[in-house]
């Protein structure tokens, strides 16, 4: 097979990835205010995701990499019209990295509210600049025989990319919900479930109508198939949700963002990049692409690291795989 459709694949699927484990993430992060009715909840909370919550990070540095180096005009394309929403993506990642740290400093109320409202809004900004960043890559943007954007800086703003926005952000949200109610115990995991399971048909309805829209204009007739993967998964993960079966429902919304990754990017190729004006200037797998010397590179790296990362992170979140509750909390006091 041809290395530049293979690094294709891969990218998707860093992607793909990265929104699963980094979803959870932010959707904590977002509930913060929700489910964690005081500080001793709030900081259950922030230790369920405190072992793994850089790790996670990691995967979105890892895609956006592999973009550069296997297509770096689609990461040229994309990006250069992406700055402000990339800026404040980074920002808020940058701040949201912060607060964790500095949250538990100083033992006073005014402290701590201050590193959570940053918290929540560094989960909160991320999804939604990554779900347009996506959404402009997969629906297109107005190019030039050159590859270049033409127009304003804001032709990525449009109502289907600002759909792919919500969209990872609804997602995010339901995601840290039953992420919460497998890794919590006691009162939080309760209300962390019955906020999935009442939240999960609205929160999801923005996916299930981007996989819909991308494949009613460009799908191809495979690609049907992970759209009702996309359906079915999330169906599943809300029956499971109410039955109080969190790890099922939890791995159910990781094949449901699994199969719209692959929905997405199958209706996409083989273009990486599609011009919303003559299709002719379309950025594509082949004439995107790097030299066959550079894919090939890339590919020995990846055989060899890839496989490290993903066995150092298996076994970070098998260590810390029981649940924790406000019994586990140390009610210790730092000296003013």
């Amino acid at each position: 097979m041809d290395l530049a459709i293979v690094w294709f694949c891969v990218i998707a699927l860093f992607w793909a990835g990265y929104l699963f484990l980094e979803g959870f993430d932010f959707g904590v992060g977002m509930l913060l205010p929700v489910l964690g009715r005081d500080n001793t909840e709030r900081r259950v909370m922030i230790n369920t995701i405190g072992p793994v919550w850089d790790g996670n990070e990691v995967w979105v540095i890892v895609a956006g990499g592999a973009m550069f180096a296997a297509f770096p005009a689609w990461y040229a394309g994309l990006f250069s019209s992406a700055y402000l929403p990339l800026l404040v993506v980074l920002l808020a990642l940058i701040g949201r990295g912060v607060a964790f740290e500095y949250r538990g400093k100083v033992d006073t109320e005014r402290w701590r509210r201050t590193w959570d409202r940053v918290i929540v809004l560094g989960s909160w900004l991320p999804p939604l600049g990554i779900g347009l960043i996506i959404s402009t890559t997969v629906l297109g943007l107005p190019l030039d025989a050159d590859g270049n954007r033409v127009g304003s800086a804001f032709e990525a703003v449009r109502w289907d990319t600002l759909l792919g926005a919500v969209a990872i952000v609804g997602f995010s949200i339901v995601h840290g919900a039953a992420f919460l109610a497998l890794k919590t115990d006691g009162e939080l995991r309760h209300r962390a479930r019955r906020l999935a399971v009442r939240i999960l048909p609205v929160a999801l309805a923005p996916l299930l109508a981007l996989v819909v829209l991308v494949q009613v204009r460009e799908g191809e007739a495979w690609t049907v198939a992970p759209v009702v993967v996309v359906f079915l998964a999330a169906a599943v993960a809300w029956w499971r949700l109410a039955k109080g079966r969190e790890g099922q429902a939890f791995a159910s919304l990781g094949v449901a963002i699994v199969g719209a990754a692959v929905a997405l990017f199958g209706a996409l190729y083989p273009d990486v990049l599609p011009s919303t004006g003559d299709p002719a200037n379309s950025l594509t797998v082949s004439n995107a692409s790097s030299s066959p010397y550079t894919l090939q590179v890339m590919t020995w790296v990846a055989a060899f690291g890839a496989p490290a990362v993903l066995v150092y992170q298996g076994w970070t979140y098998w260590v810390f795989r029981k649940r924790i509750s406000t019994h586990h909390i140390p009610k210790v006091h730092v000296p003013r």
